[in-house]
């Protein structure tokens, strides 16, 4: 027998509404950026393994690869909304906008290797992304619904 839980009872993280939408831009950021490191992480690692067996040198790994689990994160929040036109374009403005920020802080880091430029333009697309996609599809969703 299954136990029935409202919106107010659900636990786990990040908390999620009765449709399946996050509820707080802190728990969207949060399991966001943990995502994030938990992806540096796995990049510094198979860097190293692969550098160590003279596969490359160390540091030459794509950082940007770290957004995988915040995308994912993103893509379960997208499909949490009902269709129509406020999910699509929130995601749209948001990606158009962290993608951006992520190149501007790529660019600005150009010096660096590519794992540490890469990672740190993850991080700025996924906190750019969240900034925008959390607060934009609420308000457009209210405008259209």
């Amino acid at each position: 027998m299954t136990e029935q839980r409202g919106p107010e009872q659900q636990s786990g993280f990040p908390r999620r509404d009765a449709e399946g939408r996050i509820r707080t831009l802190g728990d969207l950021l949060g399991v966001c950026l943990a995502g994030l490191v938990i992806g540096v992480l796995a990049l510094v690692l198979f860097d190293w393994a692969f550098a160590s067996i003279g596969a490359g040198d160390f540091g030459h790994t794509n950082g940007w690869l770290a957004v995988i689990l915040p995308a994912w994160l993103f893509w379960d929040d997208f499909r949490a909304w009902d269709f129509g036109a406020a999910r699509v374009v929130a995601a749209v403005v948001a990606a158009a906008v962290g993608v951006f920020a992520g190149l501007l802080i790529a660019g600005l880091g150009a010096g660096l290797p590519p794992l540490l430029s890469g990672a740190l333009a993850a991080a700025a697309f996924t906190v750019a992304y969240a900034a925008l996609w959390f607060p934009g599809v609420r308000w457009l969703a209210r405008r259209t619904g």
